[in-house]
């Protein structure tokens, strides 16, 4: 009637008659899956993009970690095929999340970046 299989209706029955409706509806990953990557390799995959960069590795001329990068080296590292978007998943439940890097200019002038910002608030409100 549901399309599962009675297996996963036994668990889903099991999940409920142990916590209720909130360990039935709590999902890290898919019922009776197990994750690509073991607790260990996700913290350390974690560890490698908050601390390194694929430069630093050797592993790309790049200075920020993407999913196209991250997803090489999972694949060289432990030899797991992972795809791009359960990366992005992944870092997204360890409180990483995707930015832009931003840029400073070491040899910029404090007092004339002020000045050009001072500049551009006139130019916006005329």
């Amino acid at each position: 009637m549901v399309h599962v299989c009675r297996q996963t209706v036994s668990h889903y029955v099991s999940l409920f008659n142990e916590g209720g409706l909130e360990l039935l509806l709590h999902r890290d990953v898919a019922p009776l899956r197990e994750p690509f990557l073991t607790e260990e390799q996700q913290e350390e995959v974690k560890q490698l993009v908050l601390t390194t960069t694929p430069a630093e590795l050797g592993w790309d001329i790049a200075s920020a970690w993407n999913t196209k990068i991250l997803q090489s080296y999972v694949y060289h590292r432990y030899g797991i095929s992972i795809s791009r978007e359960a990366l992005r998943k992944l870092l997204h439940r360890k409180g990483r999340s995707w930015t832009r890097p931003t840029y400073t200019l070491a040899k910029g002038d404090p007092d004339r970046q002020k000045n050009f910002e001072r500049q551009m608030d006139l130019i916006k409100k005329n």
